[in-house]
């Protein structure tokens, strides 16, 4: 069978441009492999009309209305894609493999696959991601206002993130990790009344929830919150071995209405690094999926 799109992720980005393109009558294949980025959230934020909604529910009700308009969906791991040459096929840009074995041939191909949150290499980070520990402040900086808060960052990417959480609490401590911060930075944090911890972490403490840090040396830190700023990583090597450009952050470089670059591979959703909400996710993929029509749209035209 040749689809008319293949997408890959099964997030916000990728349901909602399998949506957009099933109303317009395109035979859609949406793949996924079971592993979303907020998996560890209890509830997602900033969706509007679905504000706390459990993650899991908002992908169950969205795969709900896209199966309804006749979207095949795969519970499988696309393990390799490339792009065809011309005389491969006649119609068919695309194929994808996958886990298991089978081969697959679209038009076009959308990539939603997103990104992946390296954690704090600290005791107990990952014990209490999502209890505690969190990636973003604007999902999980409310839950936790006028609280202690913690903004962890290997030194002076400590700092800018402890002053973005004053937004949420007046109580917030800038850890460093035993790495370096300027005179100047220092100076920024003490009259801005946030607390300054330069000790490396050893671990963090609780019970169900985070409770408290531990550090190499000094007295352990009462915190209710800890928010994290380190590096993203993609969570497919599929945009590099199909030819997408990345930046010094590791985000794919997309233009216009999502495109790539690469003919007929449109990207959308956290993996290119604009703001990183669901619901900007579900717009960027309402915007490449509408690009994706009216490319397939346009090629169908006879011409005079």
């Amino acid at each position: 069978m040749l689809y008319d799109v293949i997408i890959v992720g099964g997030g916000p980005a990728g349901l909602s441009a399998a949506l957009v393109l099933s109303r317009c009558r395109r035979r859609v294949l949406l793949c996924d492999d079971g592993h979303p980025r907020n998996a560890a959230s209890s509830a997602l934020h900033g969706y509007l009309t679905r504000d706390g909604i459990a993650p899991d529910e908002l992908l169950r009700l969205g795969r709900a209305e896209i199966v309804g308009y006749g979207v095949e969906i795969r519970e499988e791991k696309v393990t390799g894609a490339r792009c065809l040459e011309p005389g491969d096929d006649d119609k068919a840009a695309f194929e994808i493999t996958l886990a298991g074995g089978a081969s697959l041939r679209a038009r076009k191909l959308l990539l939603a696959t997103g990104v992946q949150d390296v954690l704090p290499d600290v005791a107990g980070a990952a014990d209490f991601y999502g209890r505690g520990v969190y990636h973003c402040p604007y999902c999980d900086g409310w839950r936790h206002r006028d609280a202690a808060l913690a903004a962890y960052g290997h030194g002076e990417d400590a700092v800018g993130l402890a002053l973005s959480l004053k937004t949420w609490s007046a109580n917030v401590t800038a850890c460093a990790d035993g790495e370096s911060v300027s005179d100047a930075d220092r100076a920024r944090l003490k009259a801005n009344g946030i607390a300054f911890r330069p000790e490396p972490l050893a671990r963090l403490e609780g019970d169900d929830h985070l409770r408290r840090l531990v550090f190499a040396e000094g007295p352990p830190l009462d915190c209710d919150a800890l928010f994290f700023n380190t590096r993203r990583v993609q969570h497919s090597a599929l945009p590099e071995a199909l030819g997408c450009r990345s930046d010094e952050r590791d985000e794919i470089r997309t233009r216009g209405k999502q495109q790539t670059g690469v003919p007929g591979l449109y990207l959308a959703g956290d993996a290119d690094g604009d703001v990183q909400f669901a619901i900007v996710a579900a717009a960027e993929g309402a915007v490449a999926a509408v690009a994706l029509n009216h490319e397939l749209a346009e090629a169908a035209l006879v011409k005079p």
